[in-house]
C-alpha cells in the first residue's frame, strides 16, 4: 500500500473508510437481559458477525478487522472459555465456504500457537483455501493483544539486530511497522466499539494512532446494517488530519 493512502478519495463514497476494526462488546449483558447462558449470547453474536460481514462486502470495504477473542479472555471461567472455543471453530467451518464464494480473504491475527492443534488446523485450512480472494479481507482477531503485537514485532527487530542486520539507531517506525500484525494492508481508519463502553482493551494498539472512533451502546449481537452505516455515515463527517492542522486554522 501507498503511504499516502488518506490523499486518495477515488473509492466509492470518497469519504468512506477503507478499513474498519470493530470491538465486539455485549453479548454477555444480552444474553443476562434476555435470560440466558452468556453462551447464547456469543452463538447471537456470530449472527451480527455474518450481518457486518455481509454489510462490508457489499459496501466495498477493503478490510474489516474484528476482534473475537483477546488474549484477557483466557482469565474467564474455563467454561466459558471452551464453549468460545467450541464456538470459533463452529463458526470456521460453517462460514468459510460462504466466505470463500464471496472472495473473501480469511486473515487470523493474534497468537494462535495457545489454541489447540485442532484449532490452529481448522485456521491454516480456511486461511489457505481464501488466500487467493482479491474481495474483502476479514481479520479475526483471536488470542490477540496489542501490546502482544508490538512485542513480537520488536522481537523479530532485535533478531535482526542481533545478526548484524540492523544497526539500534536504524529502527524506525516504518521497520517495526513491517513485523506487526496486517501491516500489508490498507491503515485502520474507523474503530467501532459496541456495548456502551469507551476502551481500547489492548485491541490494535499500534494500527490506531490516526483512527477516528465510533461508540456505541447498541450491544454487539444487536448490531445490525442500519448502526453499521450509522458509524460510515458519522465517519464521512469527520474531518481527518492525521495529526496536522485544520487548513487555514490552528
Amino acid at each position: 500500500m501507498s503511504s499516502n493512502h488518506h490523499n486518495n478519495t477515488d473509492d466509492q463514497q470518497g469519504t468512506g473508510p477503507r478499513h474498519v476494526a470493530i470491538i465486539m462488546d455485549g453479548n454477555g449483558r444480552w444474553a443476562k437481559n434476555q435470560g440466558k447462558l452468556r453462551i447464547s449470547g456469543h452463538k447471537a453474536g456470530v449472527k451480527a458477525v455474518r450481518r457486518s460481514v455481509s454489510f462490508a462486502v457489499s459496501n466495498n470495504l477493503e478490510a474489516l478487522t474484528l476482534y473475537a477473542f483477546s488474549s484477557e479472555n483466557w482469565s474467564r471461567p474455563a467454561q466459558e472459555v471452551t464453549a468460545l472455543m467450541e464456538l470459533f471453530v463452529w463458526a470456521l467451518d460453517s462460514e468459510v465456504k460462504s466466505l470463500h464464494k464471496h472472495n473473501v480473504r480469511l486473515r487470523i491475527i493474534g497468537d494462535v500457537s495457545r489454541f489447540s492443534n485442532r484449532i490452529q488446523e481448522r485456521i491454516r485450512r480456511a486461511e489457505e483455501l481464501t488466500q487467493q480472494n482479491t474481495g474483502l479481507t476479514l481479520n479475526i482477531a483471536a488470542n490477540y493483544g496489542g501490546r502482544w503485537d508490538i512485542i513480537q514485532g520488536v522481537k523479530k527487530l532485535a533478531e535482526q539486530v542481533q545478526e548484524g542486520l540492523l544497526r539500534p539507531d536504524q529502527i524506525t517506525e516504518e521497520n517495526l511497522s513491517a513485523h506487526l500484525c496486517m501491516q500489508e494492508l490498507a491503515p485502520v481508519d474507523l474503530v467501532i466499539r459496541t456495548g456502551g463502553e469507551h476502551r481500547i482493551s489492548n485491541f490494535l494498539l499500534w494500527q490506531i494512532a490516526y483512527a477516528e472512533f465510533y461508540f456505541t451502546d447498541v450491544l454487539w449481537p444487536d448490531f445490525d446494517e442500519h448502526v453499521f452505516e450509522g458509524a460510515l455515515n458519522a465517519f464521512s463527517l469527520r474531518e481527518r488530519r492525521y495529526g496536522g492542522a485544520a487548513p487555514g486554522g490552528t
